[in-house]
């Protein structure tokens, strides 16, 4: 076990590719980290057997063990839930597209991860099948709504795991468990043919990953349209796999301390936002504090979302119920879930279509600033990982607006990116000294333009690594620490 969890998933493909080990192999070893560990941590909801046989060789990523998150991907005979008691027991018909493409990487797809409900949440917590644990401190939330994902590549079950990204839910697992999670820009990646334009276009797959040549080398497989996808990113001039190691050059950072809501990192954060400054400098970028026009004020912004996000969410939840026959009430769904249900059903077409030309707004003000600026860095999330149990305090009492807005005060840097439809990551470039809880910091840059991201994040990952910092729930090491 301690060989397999120092292989990130392009190193174990190389194993594969040169006959030193089989993917049923690695496949049982990666189910053997998932029965050490997932006790603890509750990040997998189901495993099973593989049927996937990859030819060894034939793809960047052939043979390695792969998750895939309880929602926004089907796979054809297996479970997706959507970590909710709405859709329990609810069995796909068909390969997505998305999963196709995990096939066609040579993916061992063998279990899939926990998610909140309707992945609606900034932490995973749902009903359906509990807590899922930070693999470094069990107390605290893996984040959300990727939570799963995040807290089993960080215990060491996988090198790199599905993910997906409508305000942060990449980003936010990323930072709280120490690893590698950039979110693509929107149309990089194909969402249907099932779910058509997640949110409008908020939402988009990635991955979580230990290396960040992991990332970059399953975006290079599933990147891609399908035939009428409504979002077509541009092609990038070469694979990202090959991005990782070029330089850089000498990048325009803009530097955000506070947030556009006015939300303030604490100490921690704020030491860790100063470090990774400096440590910018020393590799010869140019750095400065910023300020960035959203082209909307925070309240209007909030607004815009809640009534985007929540009159998706009720369309979903109408289809769902009605395809299996179940009511839409408290027995089916969380307090805060059919709270924003029922915020969705006011929202009326005009509102609908003011949020989308907002949505437009937002993305070509931050364009400006792209415009003379390579990226900006700020905070991933403002705080360390938050304590189970205290993120849905007092949820009953909220309508579908004020969930949002909490949501959107605990990871208030990330949603932005979101709505702009530009490529952002989460980089753990450091950690609290106190605590040894890992911190993340978040880059962005212009849209299409994931390849500079890329570059700037091999270099960190050389100047700074990460790898070898392991949480105390590792299944190198499954009694813990």
């Amino acid at each position: 076990m301690s060989e397999y969890v120092g292989f990130d998933a392009v190193g174990l493909a190389e194993l594969v590719a040169h006959g030193e080990v089989t993917p049923a192999e690695l496949e049982t070893a990666a189910r053997e980290a998932a029965r050490a560990v997932n006790p603890r941590i509750n990040a997998i909801v189901e495993t099973w057997p593989a049927d996937d046989e990859p030819t060894p060789g034939s793809a960047p990523l052939a043979g390695v063990p792969f998750l895939i998150k309880d929602i926004a991907v089907a796979m054809a005979g297996k479970r997706m839930e959507l970590g909710s008691r709405l859709a329990a027991g609810h069995v796909a018909g068909a390969d997505s597209s998305l999963m196709r493409r995990f096939r066609r990487a040579g993916l061992v797809t063998f279990g899939r991860t926990t998610t909140p409900e309707m992945a609606y949440s900034n932490t995973t917590e749902p009903v359906l099948y509990g807590a899922t644990r930070n693999p470094w401190d069990l107390e605290r939330s893996a984040g959300g709504s990727s939570g799963g994902a995040g807290a089993a590549v960080a215990a060491g079950v996988v090198p790199i795991a599905h993910a997906t990204d409508a305000a942060g839910s990449i980003r936010v697992p990323a930072a709280y468990n120490g690893l590698f999670g950039l979110k693509p820009t929107r149309g990089r990646v194909s969402v249907g043919p099932h779910f058509d334009e997640i949110f409008n276009g908020l939402a988009v797959h990635g991955s979580v990953s230990r290396t960040v040549r992991d990332s970059a080398a399953l975006l290079d497989a599933i990147r891609g349209p399908e035939p009428g996808d409504p979002y077509v990113a541009p092609e990038p001039p070469r694979p990202y796999l090959e991005e990782v190691a070029r330089h850089p050059g000498s990048l325009r950072i803009g530097v955000l301390a506070q947030s556009w809501g006015g939300h303030r990192p604490t100490p921690p954060v704020a030491e860790a936002l100063s470090r990774t400054v400096r440590l910018l400098e020393s590799l010869g970028h140019r750095v400065a504090e910023v300020e960035v026009d959203l082209g909307v004020d925070w309240e209007e912004f909030v607004l815009a979302n809640a009534r985007q996000w929540t009159a998706n969410l009720t369309a979903s939840v109408d289809e769902l119920a009605a395809a299996l026959g179940r009511p839409v009430d408290s027995s089916t769904l969380e307090p805060p879930t059919l709270a924003s249900y029922h915020y969705g059903q006011r929202v009326s077409g005009a509102e609908f279509v003011t949020a989308l030309a907002i949505r437009n707004r937002v993305a070509r003000s931050l364009a400006r600033y792209f415009d003379a600026h390579d990226m900006l860095l700020t905070p991933t999330v403002p705080d360390l990982p938050v304590p189970l149990g205290t993120h849905a305090e007092g949820a009953e009492t909220l309508d579908g607006l004020g969930w949002l807005r909490r949501l959107f005060d605990h990871s208030p840097f990330t949603a932005v990116f979101n709505v702009a439809g530009t490529p952002a990551m989460s980089v753990p470039v450091t950690a609290d000294p106190e605590t040894g809880l890992p911190i993340g910091m978040h880059f962005a840059a212009g849209y299409g333009l994931e390849d500079r991201l890329f570059r700037l994040a091999g270099q960190l990952e050389q100047a700074s690594p990460w790898s070898t910092r392991t949480p105390t729930v590792w299944a190198g090491n499954p009694t813990g620490r």
